[in-house]
């Protein structure tokens, strides 16, 4: 995909930390509005330092993060970001931590109170929004922290193996939550994850990184929307194994 047509590009991106090696060396990707694309690679290759400068939480060191052709020189609402763990306050009630992009800028409104309950009732929350995080299971913080992300209509979600820590079954149920939130308002996704079935099942794209360098990328030519059959499929298995496969030649 050409830079002029991408939604979000990524630009001779390199980041490097005082005295030390590339950590992000020389990226070009670009990625299509609405695309949901997945980056893995083995731990410390650079996968969430070049996360949080397309997030704007790092500069790059050289290079440049294009949004729809508005360079990325910090934070804003245009990007949602879905970090390892759900980070909700604990001091606040669920209704409270999904507005709270909001409040730090403003007082919510009516208007985004009721967004935030829509987004709750979306991921299964409609009952809980007077809880605390305490009272939620992990699975359901992880579903807080996906509305917090929302919250604002992102053009662009980030995020950094957000169900990491969850069960096999909670983090199925998470995927297929988020694929379907993702479609309904065509929201472009990069999703970091050391699982190589997750990022087969989710994206339309699965990038592998290796020392600061993506070195493949593998498509996905399974089917929308995603069935839970497909995990069992021989296909499924195929590019799983030619993901792997593209990992061990980059090490």
């Amino acid at each position: 995909m050409d830079m002029a047509t991408s939604f979000l590009s990524i630009d001779s991106a390199t980041f490097a930390f005082q005295s030390s090696e590339r950590v992000v060396d020389g990226i070009d990707w670009s990625i299509g509005e609405g695309e949901f694309r997945c980056l893995v690679g083995r731990s410390g290759c650079g996968k969430t330092t070049l996360l949080k400068i397309a997030a704007g939480l790092l500069r790059p060191t050289e290079g440049a993060i294009f949004i729809n052709g508005a360079k990325v020189t910090a934070p804003s609402a245009q990007v949602g970001f879905i970090f390892q763990s759900p980070t909700l306050l604990e001091w606040e009630q669920v209704i409270d931590n999904v507005l709270l992009p909001i409040s730090l800028k403003r007082s919510p409104a009516k208007t985004d109170r009721q967004k935030a309950n829509d987004l709750l009732s979306l991921v299964g929350l409609a009952d809980y929004s007077a809880r605390y995080p305490r009272e939620l299971s992990g699975g359901q913080q992880s579903r807080v922290a996906i509305a917090r992300a929302l919250i604002n209509d992102p053009a662009v979600l980030l995020l950094d193996e957000p169900f990491a820590a969850l069960d096999a079954i909670t983090r199925e149920e998470l995927q297929d939550d988020l694929l379907r939130l993702c479609d309904l308002s065509q929201t472009t996704v990069l999703f970091v994850t050391h699982d190589i079935a997750e990022a087969v099942y989710l994206s339309d794209r699965v990038a592998v990184m290796e020392s600061g360098h993506l070195t493949h990328e593998v498509t996905v030519d399974l089917a929308k929307p995603r069935q839970r059959d497909m995990r069992y499929s021989p296909r499924f298995n195929n590019l799983c194994l030619e993901v792997r496969q593209a990992m061990d030649e980059a090490a």
